[in-house]
């Protein structure tokens, strides 16, 4: 097989990813490291395999141990974000598709993050979420930014 066919099997992988049918990309994934085990389709198969087969532990090392060799490339961040998912660790799942976010905007990764309903950072960064102080702030800043003020731009209208 030649790198043409290589590369259609990666992204067909990747689309079938992106659409939710993880058993289908695992198939072309497997075909494909059967070709040439690159570290994109390294990574992605090693998602789909805990996801398929519960093999999540060996995906995350995986993925940690690309993310280590090749650490700009951002399937990594996305492929452990979602096994971090898998394994229940909500907050360090966000870390890395935040991580992955500030190398490049997927939208895959864009996907992930607004499924999972990421909220904004709290006001005062040294005080906890809870605290009055935040929560005052947040909503007295949240109101002024959603508001659209009304004025004219020629006071001469107004008379």
């Amino acid at each position: 097989m030649t790198q043409s066919e290589l590369k259609s099997l990666t992204q067909a992988g990747i689309e079938a990813l992106g659409q939710g049918e993880p058993l289908r990309a695992l198939a072309l994934f497997e075909h494909a490291a059967e070709i040439e085990s690159t570290p994109t389709i390294q990574s992605c198969l090693a998602y789909c395999m805990a996801r398929e087969r519960g093999q999540i532990k060996s995906g995350h090392s995986t993925c940690t141990k690309l993310i280590e060799s090749d650490p700009e490339n951002l399937f990594h961040y996305l492929n452990l974000g979602r096994i971090l998912l898998l394994e229940g660790d909500r907050r360090a799942a966000i870390d890395a598709f935040r991580t992955g976010m500030e190398l490049s905007p997927h939208p895959q990764i864009i996907r992930e993050l607004s499924l999972l309903g990421v909220r904004k950072p709290h006001f005062i960064g040294l005080l906890h979420r809870n605290n009055p102080l935040n929560k005052y702030l947040g909503l007295i800043c949240g109101k002024f930014r959603g508001r659209k003020l009304d004025r004219k731009m020629n006071p001469a209208e107004d008379r």
